[in-house]
């Protein structure tokens, strides 16, 4: 049986990295997006399990402490990270794996699997960026302020990865990432 494969993508908070990776799977059921464990609080309609994994801090430390991650990082004043065992048995069995980490994250598994293939999603730019996050209408202005400083940070990392896919449309994003997959899959 051929092995799956691990996709991380990242990009800054309000790059609309979650409309993407679902019309991505839409277009690609088969992919297996790997919930992330975090700290914080679900926003409205978060189910966990689904949008993520919410654990206290006590736990989430206790999930560290225990090596359960394969990345983990902390952003905003909260912890996130990705369980290990499951993307493990998923990439053994020929499943292809979604990772939507952010950057201190994707470095980490950059480091310790050496063919994930990398895509950062950006805004079409900063004004987008922020009519979007204000959008959400999640965050008291304080937290706003943090993630768009948080997201000129993270927009230089994007010379670190394999891909960059800019968000100006939905289903081309999706679809410029469904080709990468595919293509992933010739090149090895």
């Amino acid at each position: 049986m051929t092995r799956g494969r691990l996709f991380v993508i990242s990009g800054p908070s309000g790059a609309g990295k979650g409309t993407v990776i679902a019309r991505l799977q839409e277009l690609c059921p088969e992919l297996v997006f790997s919930v992330s464990v975090t700290t914080r609080a679900p926003r409205p309609g978060e189910v966990d399990g689904v949008a993520y994994h919410f654990v206290s801090p006590e736990k989430f430390l206790e999930m560290l402490e225990n090596d359960e991650f394969i990345e983990h990082a902390k952003y905003v004043e909260e912890m996130y990270a990705t369980p290990k065992k499951p993307i493990d048995e998923w990439v053994e069995n020929g499943k292809d794996v979604l990772l939507d980490i952010e950057v201190q994250g994707a470095r980490q598994v950059m480091d310790k699997v050496s063919d994930a293939v990398t895509i950062f999603i950006v805004p079409p730019d900063m004004t987008e960026l922020e009519r979007r996050l204000r959008g959400r209408r999640t965050e008291s202005e304080e937290m706003l302020t943090a993630r768009l400083q948080r997201a000129c940070h993270e927009l230089k990392e994007k010379v670190h990865y394999d891909h960059v896919i800019v968000n100006d449309d939905v289903s081309r994003a999706a679809q410029e990432i469904l080709a990468i997959i595919k293509r992933s899959h010739t090149q090895t």
